[in-house]
């Protein structure tokens, strides 16, 4: 498919792209900002207006010249640098086109994802994605930038980019640092990439186990409530998902792991009590407890079997959280007991 990469002899959509890009070449020039940015603004419109579905119009000519000539001219690396240099609504214009791009689907394949992820003749472009990572430090761009990521997270070759580049580190910062909705869209983002490639998510947990699960604990002690909540709750997720199974039974092994989830049971919210059982059940469940994760909850079994019984009893509705909530006191007692116990009278 080397001639989808080829440039366009077009000289409407494809010669929109072409100039979009001379403009915002232009954006850093002493004295030409202005005049660059309302520029760079009519093409970005005319571009979006093409790109946007005509209901039975089934020509696709003037998407495959604009895809063709963006991925040719470097169009996304480029326009992810540009986006801070935009005004509000050419950064939403991009934020359209982009997205549209990457959904884009020619011969059973998205080309710009191709041209992203680097196989084509041409090599490998992941600056544009990296760009868009680290754009959650400016919180003018970070909700364009976020739109992006999500769509392009959607395929595996875009996400492994940004799970595996140095960047992937910095989610940890955005997640509980800043304005509300920066940290919030970011964890949106972050959720996504965590768990849309189910084996490309237990692979690279695999290969960065401690380090990954050292800076995420530190998200379930975090004095931000939002992040604290939405991270307990993702850790439950990512726990109780089959092709994670092999990072499960790790992070139930750990002692320490398990004294962070009994002291979130106790947390003043009562949102992140309820995420903590959930991830609590997975250590009390597990048949292959490990010695110090036994000796752990036979030493705090006294207090536990107080403490469950009233734990969210406004709950009476919830059948399933009552039957796993008896189930795990059934467990608890049992603890540290030879098999067979009870014996039979």
């Amino acid at each position: 498919m080397s001639f989808l990469f080829g440039r366009s002899k077009d000289k409407g959509p494809g010669e929109a792209v072409r100039r979009l890009r001379e403009h915002l070449l232009k954006l850093d020039q002493p004295g030409a900002r202005r005049t660059a940015q309302e520029e760079a603004g009519k093409q970005l419109r005319l571009i979006r207006n093409e790109l946007a579905p005509v209901p039975g119009d089934e020509n696709n000519d003037n998407i495959f010249a604009i895809a063709q000539e963006a991925c040719a001219l470097d169009l996304f690396p480029i326009l992810a640098i540009c986006l801070p240099k935009l005004d509000f609504e050419a950064r939403k214009d991009s934020t359209t086109i982009l997205n549209a791009l990457l959904r884009y689907n020619v011969q059973n394949a998205q080309i710009c994802v191709l041209y992203l992820a680097g196989r084509h003749q041409g090599g490998h472009r992941p600056d544009a994605i990296l760009t868009l990572v680290n754009a959650y430090n400016d919180a003018e761009t970070s909700s364009n930038s976020g739109q992006i990521l999500k769509e392009a997270f959607k395929y595996e070759p875009l996400a492994r980019i940004a799970l595996y580049d140095p960047s992937f580190w910095n989610f940890f910062t955005y997640v509980q640092g800043g304005r509300f909705d920066t940290s919030s869209d970011a964890f949106t983002t972050f959720k996504e990439l965590l768990t849309r490639h189910k084996v490309l998510v237990a692979e690279f947990l695999a290969s960065h186990y401690d380090e990954f699960f050292t800076q995420y604990n530190a998200l379930l002690t975090s004095d931000n409530y939002i992040t604290k909540r939405q991270s307990i709750k993702l850790l439950g997720e990512i726990l109780l998902d089959r092709a994670n199974y092999n990072i499960m039974t790790a992070y139930v092994d750990s002692p320490d792991h398990l004294k962070l989830c009994m002291n979130l049971l106790r947390d003043k919210s009562k949102n992140v009590q309820y995420e903590a059982f959930h991830v609590f059940k997975v250590f009390v469940a597990n048949p292959k407890k490990s010695k110090p994760v036994e000796s752990l909850l036979i030493k705090n079994r006294e207090q536990l079997l107080r403490f469950l019984p009233k734990f969210h009893e406004d709950r009476k509705d919830d059948e399933q959280f009552n039957d796993e909530k008896a189930f795990l006191l059934k467990q608890i007692e049992m603890l540290g007991q030879p098999p067979g116990f009870p014996q039979q009278i």
